[in-house]
């Protein structure tokens, strides 16, 4: 009896963690123990383990009288999930000399189904990229990853469909290729285009801005007007992801295994339900996983019904809407996830909808309305920079052909965000929402005049200084999309108009 190692990894956060696997075998009664804090899943290994290497026509650790002594390394981090198996069970084999070869250089990664075939994982493509830095040439995981995984260059990806695979290959019975590099086409097949939505030119308008130069976004309106199709509309207008993007996007969708294909091609479109709890939007768990805000990153997260969410959730946007990051404190560890995506929300003026109306009336009273629109408080108001009103439209502009269609306003888009890439080349920002206030001394210097303007606007609306520096950022992208240099006084004052008056009522005259 002897003592095998081989390697295998795990998710931590969104990262992968390199895991050394163990095995040693003694003689004595029968005894199969993994140690290394295994979680439920990863303890029942052994029971998988076992059959998997039996229906495979190998010695199993059953057959004889044998002690089995797992350990995943390092001890101290708890593993989870099934993902061990494949190490384990080639660990086992080597340790009892069914098998020879050098495994230093080699990654094992899979779950075991009874009768040997490898089951899929979660999280191959940050596993991939873990075992790169770590120095890793070969990574053996189930043969549906392969595609996922194939995305990290500088390793060598095999997809198997089982044990006996895996071990022909060892063996050199079977001469397997590396899997292909995927390579990744962007899509824009959104299901909503600009041009089906009627009317609502000026929310366009506003939309447009906010694709342009990420800013967030606030869509005030009765029930009806358009402001879910406008929010569904908005991923049509922004850019195809990059590769760097596509990457980032696929490792979260991966590992909270939300993975269709191998790579997540469009940008994500998240609509929670209001209901949903504080772990499924803001992420949690023993061990914290993402929630939607993480999901939409470099998308859109939609949150209709606004005031209806719970309150502690609201309050837990502002790091988000911020700092495009939601860090989850936990008593075994604090992990940041990412969490920079276009935020758009929706209200009614009031909970029956028709405050401001003058065709239906309001039901609601003043002090009902007053609790429901104070449900968007003073901080989270300040940091959505574009308020939105749907009105009513009228019925004749149903049979109108709309003015703006996606592929135009897109184009446009593009053509901002290019400006803004150029503009922050130097430094560690891409678009204008995430400017600091010493890079507005830099990039949106404002002249006298619009200085003035400013002044004045802000004393008016009571702007706290957050909200004074949105306003000016936002004015950057105006001019931006207008093919302007400088701020002008045009500019600042629709960047003004897109702020909620004093009072919050928004409808109110």
């Amino acid at each position: 009896m002897s003592a095998a190692k081989t390697h295998s990894a795990e998710i931590l956060g969104l990262e992968g963690e390199i895991i050394d696997v163990e095995v040693d075998l003694a003689p004595g009664l029968f005894h199969f123990s993994i140690v290394g804090l295994p979680d439920k899943a990863v303890e029942e290994s052994r029971e998988r383990v076992s059959s998997a290497i039996k229906n495979t026509g190998l010695r199993h650790p059953q057959k004889k009288n044998q002690r089995v002594v797992v350990s995943l390394a390092p001890a101290d981090l708890k593993k989870e999930g099934p993902l061990f198996d494949l190490a384990i069970a080639v660990g086992y084999l080597m340790a009892s000399k069914q098998i020879e070869f050098d495994s230093s250089k080699k990654l094992f990664l899979g779950e075991l189904a009874l009768d040997g075939s490898l089951r899929k994982i979660k999280g191959a493509l940050s596993l991939a990229m873990a075992a790169k830095e770590a120095g890793f040439q070969e990574i053996i995981l189930p043969r549906e990853n392969a595609p996922e995984a194939s995305l990290v260059d500088g390793i060598r990806t095999y997809g198997m469909g089982s044990l006996s695979q895996v071990l022909k290959y060892l063996k050199g019975e079977e001469k397997i290729e590396p899997s292909a590099a995927t390579k990744i086409e962007t899509e824009n097949l959104y299901s909503l285009d600009f041009g089906e939505i009627k009317g609502q030119e000026t929310a366009k308008r506003g939309l447009a801005l906010a694709a342009a130069g990420a800013h967030h976004v606030l869509m005030v309106g009765p029930p009806g007007t358009g402001k879910t199709m406008l929010a569904r509309a908005l991923p049509s207008i922004l850019p195809p992801m990059n590769f760097e993007e596509v990457l980032e996007v696929t490792k979260i969708h991966s590992v909270s295994g939300n993975l269709r294909k191998s790579y997540v091609s469009e940008r994500p479109f998240r609509n929670p339900h209001h209901t949903a709890s504080y772990v499924a939007l803001v992420g949690g768990g023993q061990v914290p996983r993402p929630g939607e805000i993480t999901l939409a990153h470099r998308g859109v997260l939609f949150l209709d019904e606004f005031p209806e969410f719970e309150r502690r959730v609201l309050e837990a946007l502002r790091q988000p809407l911020e700092d495009g990051e939601i860090t989850i404190s936990r008593a075994k560890g604090t992990l940041t996830f990412p969490a920079r995506s276009l935020t758009v929300f929706a209200m009614n003026p009031c909970p029956c909808g028709n405050y401001g109306s003058d065709k239906k009336p309001c039901l609601c009273t003043t002090q009902t309305l007053y609790r429901y629109q104070r449900k968007v408080s003073g901080p989270i108001a300040d940091r959505i920079d574009i308020w939105l009103e749907v009105p009513h439209f009228e019925h004749e502009k149903m049979s109108l052909k709309s003015k703006q269609e996606s592929d135009t306003i897109q184009k446009k888009v593009i053509r901002v965000r290019e400006i803004q890439k150029e503009r922050f080349a130097k430094r560690d920002i891409s678009l204008n929402s995430h400017m600091r206030p010493k890079d507005l001394e830099e990039f949106a210097p404002l002249s006298a005049e619009t200085q003035e303007i400013m002044h004045t606007a802000a004393k008016k609306l009571d702007l706290s200084a957050r909200a004074y520096h949105r306003v000016i950022k936002l004015a950057r992208t105006v001019a931006d999309f207008e093919g302007s240099r400088d701020i002008k006084k045009e500019h600042i004052l629709e960047a003004i108009q897109y702020r909620p008056r004093k009072n919050f009522f928004v409808y109110e005259t």
